[in-house]
């Protein structure tokens, strides 16, 4: 094994860690605890509009974000499902917590790493060991290109989603 073969092996072990937990969370919002009906009912207390079509759009894009980073495929589109959802979340439910995930409410250094780690993978891309790599996508999809997608996108989606779906919940 080479420096290279370490590369790789880091980038999968990082890659399939950060998918698996997206596809966690996607399942969990969908068939766990209160299912999909109760993601729904979160969501309508955070404030968004057509609760259960974001419950849906959050978990498959959750569930389909982390498959990508598993499979190492269009890794930048990935890495901007974890940007994005973890943008809205940021937005909607954590920023105004602080920093630390303990705290009351939750913070928001949690989504804060998961975007961050959507972004660097989805810049760097996943490595020697993926499907982009055996369809020959690897070169076309790092760098500048990847980092685009995965933030660009990611962003761009995001804010769509808030700025359209989105209305800050009244206090009582």
């Amino acid at each position: 094994m080479n420096d290279t073969d370490a590369i790789d092996l880091a980038l999968l072990v990082f890659r399939c860690g950060v998918g698996v937990v997206m596809i966690a969370h996607g399942h969990n919002h969908i068939w766990g605890g209160g299912g999909i009906a109760g993601t729904a009912g979160w969501f309508r207390s955070m404030g968004m509009r057509f609760p259960l079509g974001q419950a849906w759009l959050a978990s498959i894009t959750e569930l389909i974000g982390g498959l990508l980073l598993v499979v190492g495929l269009l890794t930048p589109f990935g890495g901007a499902c974890l940007v994005g959802t973890m943008f809205v979340a940021w937005t909607i439910n954590h920023r105004g917590n602080g920093f630390f995930i303990f705290r009351p409410g939750e913070g928001w250094e949690y989504v804060m790493t998961l975007g961050l780690c959507g972004m660097l993978v989805g810049t760097v891309g996943p490595g020697a060991w993926s499907a982009d790599k055996a369809l020959g996508l690897g070169d076309d999809l790092v760098g500048w290109p990847g980092l685009a997608i995965a933030v660009g996108s990611g962003l761009f989606g995001a804010a769509v989603l808030i700025a359209t779906c989105w209305r800050r919940p009244q206090s009582d």
